[in-house]
C-alpha cells in the first residue's frame, strides 16, 4: 500500500532538510527534473583535491525527493568524488535491481529509502539528488 511508502522515517528525513542555500560561485551547477511528478533539484558543488568542500541546493520536490536530498545535504561535505559516483550507482541498484542499501556510516540513513524500490514510478524523484551531484562532478572533471 502506498501509505506504507510514506513511513515516519521517510517523512522525518524530508522534514529535516537542512537550510542549504545555493552557492554564489560553485565550480558546477546541475538541475534535474522528474518527468513523472515534476520534482526538481538544483545542486551547486565545489571540489578540492577530490573531496567536496562546498555544497548548495534548492529542492522543489515531493516527500521522497526531499528525503533523499535531505540525507545527501547533511552528509556530502567531505565525501570523495569516487564515493559519490559509487553512491549514485548503489542507490540505482538498491531501487531498480534489489541491491542493498549503502553501508558506509556516512550514508546509512539512505536505507530509509529502501521501501521505494517497490514503487518504480517514484524512483526518478528519489534519484534526482544523486543524478544532479554526479552531473556536477562530470562538469568539474571535464575542466
Amino acid at each position: 500500500m502506498i501509505s506504507d511508502l510514506y513511513s515516519g522515517g521517510i517523512l522525518d528525513a524530508a522534514a529535516d532538510i537542512p537550510p542549504v542555500q545555493r552557492l554564489e560561485a560553485p565550480q558546477a551547477t546541475s538541475t534535474k527534473v522528474s518527468r513523472v511528478c515534476g520534482s526538481e533539484v538544483t545542486v551547486d558543488l565545489s571540489v578540492k583535491d577530490g573531496v567536496v568542500i562546498a555544497f548548495g541546493m534548492e529542492a522543489k520536490a515531493c516527500a521522497l525527493g526531499q528525503a533523499s536530498a535531505s540525507i545527501v545535504a547533511r552528509n556530502i561535505i567531505g565525501a570523495t568524488v569516487q564515493e559519490l559516483y559509487d553512491l549514485r550507482d548503489q542507490m540505482r541498484a538498491m531501487l531498480k535491481d534489489d541491491g542493498s542499501a549503502p553501508s558506509s556510516d556516512r550514508w546509512d540513513d539512505l536505507a530509509l529509502l529502501m521501501p521505494i524500490r517497490d514503487y518504480p514510478q517514484r524512483h526518478a524523484s528519489t534519484l534526482l539528488i544523486f543524478e544532479a551531484v554526479c552531473a556536477c562532478l562530470d562538469q568539474i572533471s571535464e575542466r
